[in-house]
């Protein structure tokens, strides 16, 4: 019986293929995401041309478009990025769960790599704290998720071995 087990921090991406899905609504808040998603996988290696985002209109259409790019054969994960802000209505509590879940639900119905990069906040600081603030950058951690995930997987039997 083998260990597999990896903290990605020296993950090399290169030959790997990612689609990317970004929520428009919080535009400028998916914009930072997406930026600093880019910016991982250039940095550790992915080739621009294995890159493909899909802009949807907001977070509860991103599981749809990522199924679809899951099921494609093209790409090896993909990366969800998206901003729920809470405000004054129930659009919150609508949204965000049933993204979360659709989500999951497209990773383990496809065995592809499917990262949720997508912010729920209380508000707009909150979300501008985790795009390069004080709480980090939570595009460049799905990034890494990802490429994680996609050499986790690469490694482990398949199904049936």
């Amino acid at each position: 019986m083998g260990t597999y087990a990896s903290d990605g921090s020296d993950a090399d991406a290169t030959g790997m293929r990612f689609g990317i899905v970004a929520g428009r609504f919080n535009r400028a808040v998916s914009e930072r995401l997406l930026e600093g998603v880019e910016r991982v996988l250039s940095e550790r290696g992915v080739a621009e041309a294995n890159v493909t985002v899909a802009w949807v209109p907001g977070a509860f259409e991103i599981p749809l478009v990522a199924q679809r790019l899951a099921a494609s054969g093209t790409v090896d994960a993909v990366i969800c990025v998206g901003a729920v802000i809470r405000g004054d209505t129930a659009h919150f509590e609508y949204v965000a769960g049933p993204c979360a879940d659709g989500v999951l639900r497209v990773a383990l119905d496809t065995g592809i790599p499917v990262v949720f990069g997508v912010l729920t906040t209380e508000n707009l600081e909150q979300a501008t704290d985790r795009t390069g603030g004080r709480e980090g950058h939570k595009g460049e951690e799905a990034a890494l998720t990802a490429i994680e995930m996609v050499s986790l997987l690469g490694s482990l039997p398949g199904e049936g071995e």
